[in-house]
């Protein structure tokens, strides 16, 4: 059983007395080493000390991956409260919804990220328990800059401060991160310090992470992706941390050869992406060495290209939840397709199964809903008992709300949410199947598929197609190239054009933001 006694603090700390002179966080033209890392989140927690904060109350954090993000997480849980991150891409009344229900007390946010001015966006929300807000980067005048923020920090006695970290207790909550809400309202997940080291440390040592890794973090640290298996990662390794605020394919590839960049996770997309830019052909990306993604479609080309053309050493993919963090990943050596139409393995001391509707496991290679139990699992959701119940059984048992099956040596592969299964003239349809079916179209680059009611069949699926650039592809083209690849029933009958998939932060299809033409 993996380590789970540590706080996320401790492991900062322990970092800045392993590596004090090596590089922690390179953001633009701010260096901070592991040692300076630690001050400043000693002082950011000084801070949050005095400005009220006490022991497992929330703090929020909405803003983009800027080194300052990292230091006032560490600096506010190592002050006991609760880290609580909201997506960049939130309105005023998605943010607000958030920061009501966790009854947050403090906010830490941006102003002139993408032209937005996030605390305006606030203004007809009702919050109140929100008392302070403060500014990371940028002006606004009913806000506290950064600076005062840390300045009224010093006046608080460092026993105040050595009096909160032994309170911190490795079972105590880290974070409160939202559902993605990509099927309905989000819903807080619990965590603890202990479990959430744990499950990263693993991961860490299933990719390979070392203290000679460069790691490029463009998944967004308000999603698991670039906090927990980012910037966290990083602290455990002594990895040095790129924080990358805007995906731009033209910019990651400048950074890539510049910054001499070593580790490189993210969505299909991002790697889809850099393939296609006009200027790989004259970037070097001979430094990449461990590339991690995961979708319920990868091609098989891409993780073939990512290792030929981009030139990874490592390629993986794995499968992974707010819910749980880390489930499964592929392990080293494994060929192409494994990496490709699999999630990998558990990993250890994880349970995985699968079950059909009657909660009766199924064959190895057999299709069914996939249930997790292990230290990996939340604590449940935050003052939601009911949904707790309903997601975490009696004996421990997380139901994932995937489909997918496990082939006899353990491997996962994963097929789609169960709520977006429909049912065609009786069998039932997996639009991720059918989905990476359509991607062996050499015309399209992109494509969703969801059900859609059929007074004769019941439903049928539509297919969300984005064609290649020099395209000229047509509906009757997709459909009947389906029917010489495809069983019937999978054959989607319907068949829009759009410019490009509706995707959150971690690359995944909002279907319900999918609509008729």
């Amino acid at each position: 059983m993996p380590d789970m006694n540590r706080t996320i603090p401790e492991v900062a700390l322990a970092a800045a007395d392993r590596w004090p002179d090596r590089p922690a966080v390179i953001d633009g033209d701010i260096e901070l080493t592991f040692a300076q890392l630690g001050l400043h989140a000693e002082r950011a927690a000084r801070a949050f000390i005095a400005s009220g904060l006490e022991p497992g109350e929330r703090f929020a954090i909405w803003a983009p991956n800027l080194h300052e993000w990292i230091w006032t997480a560490i600096g506010g849980q190592m002050a006991g409260g609760v880290l609580v991150p909201i997506n960049t891409r939130y309105k005023g009344a998605e943010a607000g919804d958030i920061l009501r229900r966790a009854r947050c007390r403090i906010l830490l946010t941006v102003c002139g990220f993408l032209d937005t001015d996030y605390p305006s966006l606030l203004h007809d929300q009702d919050l109140p328990d929100l008392e302070t807000t403060i500014l990371l980067r940028g002006q606004y005048t009913e806000c506290l800059s950064l600076a005062d923020f840390i300045a009224a920090g010093d006046d608080i006695d460092p026993a105040g401060l050595d009096t909160r970290r032994q309170m911190l207790r490795a079972d105590g909550l880290s974070d409160l991160m939202y559902t993605s809400g990509t099927t309905g309202a989000p819903k807080g997940v619990m965590s603890t310090h202990g479990q959430v080291v744990a499950i990263f440390d693993t991961w860490s040592r299933a990719v390979g992470l070392g203290d000679d890794d460069r790691y490029l973090i463009v998944n967004p640290f308000f999603h698991t992706f670039g906090y927990k298996s980012g910037w966290l990662t990083c602290l455990l390794t002594g990895a040095t941390c790129y924080p990358e605020a805007v995906f731009d394919a033209g910019r990651l590839l400048e950074r890539i050869e510049r910054d001499r960049i070593t580790m490189l996770p993210g969505a299909p997309t991002v790697f889809q992406a850099l393939l296609a830019h006009e200027n790989l052909a004259t970037t070097d990306t001979s430094s990449l060495r461990c590339a991690v993604t995961g979708a319920a479609s990868v091609p098989v080309q891409l993780v073939r290209d990512m290792k030929q053309v981009l030139g990874f050493d490592r390629v993986y993919t794995g499968y992974g939840l707010t819910e749980c963090g880390v489930v499964s990943i592929c392990r080293a050596g494994d060929d192409f397709e494994t990496i490709a139409n699999t999630a990998g393995r558990p990993i250890e001391d994880i349970e995985v199964r699968v079950v059909n509707d009657d909660e009766e496991q199924v064959k190895p290679g057999e299709t069914g809903h996939i249930k997790v139990r292990g230290f990996n699992v939340m604590q449940g959701y935050f003052d939601d008992p009911d949904a707790t119940s309903a997601a975490i059984s009696d004996d421990g048992w997380l139901d994932t709300g995937d489909i997918g099956w496990q082939d006899k040596d353990g491997y996962l592969k994963i097929t789609d949410r169960a709520k977006d299964m429909y049912i065609c003239g009786g069998f039932n349809c997996y639009p991720a199947e059918i989905e990476n079916l359509l991607l062996g179209h050499p015309d399209i680059a992109d494509v969703a598929v969801i059900g859609r009611a059929d007074e004769r069949l019941g439903e049928v699926g539509h297919a969300f197609v984005v064609a290649n650039a020099d395209g000229g592809l047509t509906a009757e083209e997709v459909i009947a190239w389906a029917r010489e690849k495809m069983a019937n029933f999978k054959v989607p009958r319907r068949v829009s054009f759009v410019d490009a998939l509706p995707r959150n932060a971690s690359g995944k299809v909002q279907k319900f933001l999918l609509c008729d033409d």
